[in-house]
């Protein structure tokens, strides 16, 4: 452990990390090794002064003192106002600390009005900066946590936001305008049994289940000599690329005649239709469903033996029979596709506030570069400590709206003709 720095370090780090509690919707007070389900914040300090001295007093003051007092130095508190000789632990390792002097003192009879909690410890540099850096970390980890979490969502909060990508893909002439215009219930692209007839992409927004969505039709994807078509071509694969969800039409009447081989047939389809690496795993096929349509035009024996067998086939994403000609099959398509969007986008009433831009997901991700930097630095210079604690207050600051005077001066300067 390094020699203790001075107050005014401390107090900047403790209120830094006072002012992070605010700006993380989703953290509920500090110094708390479990999460503190309260408004206010829990701060702490070195309260006796710089210097060596035989004992340093450390106080906590907040809604989460007794929990920190607990995690701490026992489970019971001492009786208000009374001293008790306690081992102070770190809450994460259970290393031993010091053995000191714990009081507590219940609002409002307490020197800041508020629960407060004391730790007399020695007052050897050592151990006060272990003492400090235990009521630092059980709050850090529990930030970083949370925001990590946050990044793990899977890019939900920003479908919901600006739409699922569903990319609709396939060979020629399957069929894939037909289900672009039967979904937006309007003739939106061009249907002609000449084939390679769309060489664009098509856009249209539709609202499935009440998620947004931006469906896109793409090229037939086949091997051309014609330049604009495979312009087209190369187009269709890189949304496909990009895509939340491909829908991968296929021509029914192309599937072999024993249903026993469709489950083959479709496998080496879909390899052609999505080139990825990924491609047959278990991560594609939840980004994928196989619209087999063109059903009017098999046996009703045919269709139901090769759904039986597609069924039971693992590997495969899941597969949906449906004429556009004549619609049937359509209604269970839509909750298949509802379901899968619904996934996608998960439930915006439900869990921690989602990320809806793409920036915020961004200052999220050096904000918790910012925390490893205080975890690197903590027991080797406090002054990069604290400023990894400042610079994570940053990011999130920028987006709550929490932005310093400075910050402001920059962007006006930058982006304004001051003075002209």
């Amino acid at each position: 452990m390094l020699p203790c720095t001075s107050w005014g370090l401390w107090r900047s780090a403790i209120l830094t990390l006072k002012t992070l509690s605010r700006a993380a919707p989703s953290v509920r007070g500090l110094c708390v090794p479990t999460r503190a389900v309260c408004d206010a914040e829990t701060i702490f300090a070195l309260s006796s002064g710089h210097g060596r001295c035989g004992v340093a007093v450390v106080r906590v003051s907040g809604p989460a003192s007794s929990m920190v007092l607990r995690n701490m130095a026992g489970l019971t508190l001492p009786p208000p106002r009374t001293a008790q000789l306690r081992r102070i632990t770190d809450p994460q390792s259970k290393e031993l600390l010091d053995r000191g002097l714990v009081l507590w003192f219940q609002g409002p009879h307490s020197f800041t009005g508020e629960d407060s909690a004391e730790f007399h410890i020695h007052g050897g540099p050592a151990v006060i900066t272990a003492v400090l850096q235990a009521l630092v970390d059980s709050s850090v980890r529990q930030l970083e946590t949370e925001i990590e979490t946050h990044l793990k969502d899977e890019r939900r909060g920003e479908r919901l936001r600006s739409g699922v990508q569903v990319v609709i893909a396939g060979a020629t002439n399957a069929g894939k305008s037909s289900l672009l215009n039967t979904l937006c219930q309007r003739p939106a692209a061009i249907v002609s049994p000449i084939a390679g007839t769309t060489r664009d992409i098509v856009e249209t927004s539709l609202d499935i289940g009440g998620f947004p969505v931006l469906l896109s039709d793409t090229a037939g994807l086949r091997d051309s000599s014609d330049s604009v078509e495979r312009e087209g071509v190369r187009r269709a694969r890189q949304r496909v690329e990009q895509a939340d969800l491909t829908l991968v039409v296929v021509d029914s009447t192309q599937l072999p005649p024993d249903p026993q081989l469709a489950p083959a047939f479709l496998q080496e389809h879909l390899s052609t239709m999505l080139p990825s690496p990924e491609a047959g795993t278990e991560a594609a096929s939840n980004r994928v469903l196989l619209v087999l349509n063109k059903s009017d035009l098999v046996p009703e024996e045919q269709r139901e033996r090769t759904e039986g067998e597609l069924r039971e086939s693992p590997g495969l994403p899941p597969a949906c029979f449906l004429s556009c000609y004549t619609s049937t099959g359509l209604e269970d398509f839509l909750t298949v596709l509802q379901s899968r969007v619904k996934t996608l986008c998960g439930d915006p009433l439900s869990g921690a506030p989602s990320l809806t831009q793409a920036r915020h997901r961004a200052h999220l991700q050096q904000g918790v570069q910012a925390l490893n930097q205080y975890h690197h630095y903590r027991d080797q210079d406090l002054a990069l400590a604290a400023e990894g604690v400042r610079l994570a207050l940053t990011h999130l600051g920028r987006i709550t709206g929490r932005v310093g005077a400075e910050e402001i001066l920059d962007i006006i300067f930058r982006d304004f003709c001051i003075g002209k």
